[in-house]
């Protein structure tokens, strides 16, 4: 397995939506996500599949993500150690241990460049970091965002 463990997660989700719903347009597929969850008790990744689709497949999405369910799991238990149903249809997923061992000989023999990114590079870009009103008052979450901000600057 690859080092971008969460692209490789990300098109076989997609390869198991388009086997729920076949005629699924690009633009869909195209802003299906696999991230972290936002609480690590729900799983090693979550995917937001269902609830792009619904509208198109004019079902819940609930209904989406139990079928999605039942293929990630049928087609890819290799890799993926549990998948369930959570909240208004997103997908959260277990990775098997295995699947992270698989990356350690990738992140030995690249050592501390492992994670470096080129994604961006030559790419000029605006970071407008203090949103201040002028006739409100100041608060801590002003200072914050002008911290946070220099430094990405």
């Amino acid at each position: 397995m690859s080092s971008d463990i969460f692209s490789i997660m990300r098109t076989r989700v997609i390869a198991a939506l388009r086997k729920i719903v076949p005629d699924v347009p690009d633009d869909v597929t195209a802003r299906v996500e696999v991230t972290p969850p936002r609480d690590a008790a729900h799983g090693d990744m979550a995917t937001n599949a269902a609830m792009l689709c619904a509208k198109f497949a004019r079902k819940k999405p609930q209904d989406i993500a139990t079928t999605l369910v039942a293929t990630i799991m049928l087609t890819d238990n290799q890799d993926i150690d549990g998948a369930d149903v959570a909240g208004p249809g997103f997908v959260n997923l277990r990775l098997h241990p295995r699947a992270w061992r698989a990356t350690l000989p990738e992140i030995l023999l690249t050592g501390e460049g492992f994670g470096d990114s080129t994604m961006g590079d030559g790419l000029k870009v605006n970071v407008e970091y203090v949103s201040a009103n002028p006739t409100g008052p100041m608060h801590i979450g002003h200072c914050r965002g002008a911290v946070v901000g220099d430094a990405l600057a």
